[in-house]
């Protein structure tokens, strides 16, 4: 108990030394600048006025010239640092401001305790001006927090392993933090109550809290989700029909996502969208590599038919079928042989279609095809006939998923495949009973 009193006691005498040699500095210099005044002919009726804005404006210089040499010095090391390679962080620092904040530490403290001397013969003035000078520090030291806290989000995106990330959404989230802290505080400042007050009574109004901010809140769960699940990253390419979004992903943040479409439209949605909403994500196609074609052209059922032995000579010119159907034919003829199949009718046994080598034919020329991915997924296949023919689908990836590249390489399939079914004695379907094909088959003839 004694040793506590003790502290008590010298904590007193600290804060009366400290109080006693600022009120005495502050009587120094206020009747040095009287003096100074009345030596030079002030009249003593405005001396008091006089000698505050002579004071003013020799606080205004200082704070100047302190708040410039300590601005340059900051910028200085901070040029330094970024010329080191490995270091980006320091130069942005630099693009956002934090040394011209860093460098208001000085002024800033020189104006806090100038305030008594300048203001000492207006102490309702000097009360005001204090007080408005703590809320101006509670937002100075938010544009402090903010400048450090972009320039280590920019840091962050310039990294590799971050490009993809919604790091902005965290900033975002962490300043809005800040700013609610400092509302607070300066809401206490002047009602006089502590911030625990101030807290302890929005508690009733947490509900109108909650509707205010209901978009924030939403897309800050969505953010979360969205980055923990992997959903979405920084340049994907999604799709979502609902809202005409077709595109690459450009900016993720805590209420919006920002999607610059391929006709170079943007396009923005908030955040919980991707959550709640059904979207494509076009990623796993671009880390494979390939892009997938899956179209089928229909041939005319009536045009396919058996081969005889004469029309299978003539197939065997073709180069990509030559070895397949001497393979194949050595197949057919064992078993038709175990089976004493009767060859008069080309029905009993086994037998080559034109259809059926048309279908290897186009597998072996995607096989060979230098813009085919060899390592992803390949089908020719026979799709149910319908109306309009019998479908043939080429299900295949190119080894490209450049769009314009992808296109072509595409149409350059679809020219040869569609070039080679005559060789095959096959047709392609066409509807000539539609109306709009027959007049504008009729205006090109014309």
């Amino acid at each position: 108990m004694l040793q506590n009193e003790i502290e008590k006691l010298a904590d007193n005498v600290d804060s009366d030394v400290v109080e006693t040699i600022s009120q005495q500095t502050t009587n120094l210099i206020g009747n040095w600048s009287k003096n100074f005044l009345q030596n030079i002919g002030m009249p003593d009726a405005y001396i008091g006025v006089i000698n505050a804005i002579f004071l003013l404006i020799i606080l205004i210089i200082l704070v100047y010239v302190a708040q410039v040499l300590t601005r340059k010095l900051i910028t200085f090391f901070l040029k330094r640092a970024a010329k080191i390679r490995r270091l980006t962080f320091p130069r942005h620092l630099i693009n956002n401001k934090f040394p011209k904040y860093l460098a208001m530490i000085v002024p800033v403290s020189i104006v806090k305790g100038a305030i008594p001397i300048v203001l000492n013969d207006f102490p309702d003035v000097m009360k005001f001006s204090l007080k408005a000078f703590d809320v101006f520090l509670v937002f100075y030291f938010i544009w402090l927090c903010v400048s450090f806290i972009n320039s280590f989000a920019d840091t962050l995106k310039s990294k590799d392993n971050f490009k993809d990330k919604p790091i902005e959404s965290f900033a975002q989230l962490i300043k809005i933090f800040l700013y609610f802290i400092g509302a607070i505080i300066v809401i206490s400042l002047f009602v006089g109550k502590t911030p625990t007050n101030i807290l302890a009574g929005l508690g009733a109004a947490s509900a109108i809290l909650l509707l205010i901010f209901k978009d924030t809140i939403l897309g800050l769960v969505a953010s979360v989700q969205v980055s923990s699940n992997d959903m979405v990253r920084i340049g994907d390419w999604i799709t979502m029909p609902k809202y005409g979004v077709d595109g690459d992903v450009i900016k993720i943040n805590l209420t919006t996502v920002k999607i610059l479409n391929f006709d170079k439209t943007i396009t923005t949605i908030p955040p919980y969208s991707l959550v709640t909403e059904a979207f494509q994500n076009w990623r796993g196609m671009t880390e494979a590599g390939g892009r997938r074609i899956k179209r089928a052209i229909n041939i005319k059922q009536s045009t396919i038919r058996y081969l005889n032995e004469d029309e299978l000579e003539r197939f065997r010119k073709i180069q990509l079928l030559s070895d397949y159907i001497n393979e194949r034919k050595n197949t057919i003829d064992t078993f038709n042989d175990e089976t004493k199949a009767d060859r008069s009718l080309p029905l009993n046994g086994r037998n080559f279609t034109n259809m059926g080598l048309f279908r290897k034919y186009v597998e072996l020329y995607l096989k060979k095809h230098p813009q085919v991915h060899k390592e992803l997924l390949l089908l020719v296949r026979q799709l149910a006939p319908t109306a309009q023919g019998l479908p043939l689908e080429l299900y295949v990836f190119t080894a490209t998923t450049n769009w314009a590249e992808y296109e072509n390489i595409m149409s350059d399939i679809f020219d040869h495949v569609t070039a080679a079914v005559p060789y095959f004695d096959l047709e392609i379907f066409e509807d000539i009973s539609n109306p709009v094909l027959i007049s504008s088959t009729a205006v090109e003839r014309n």
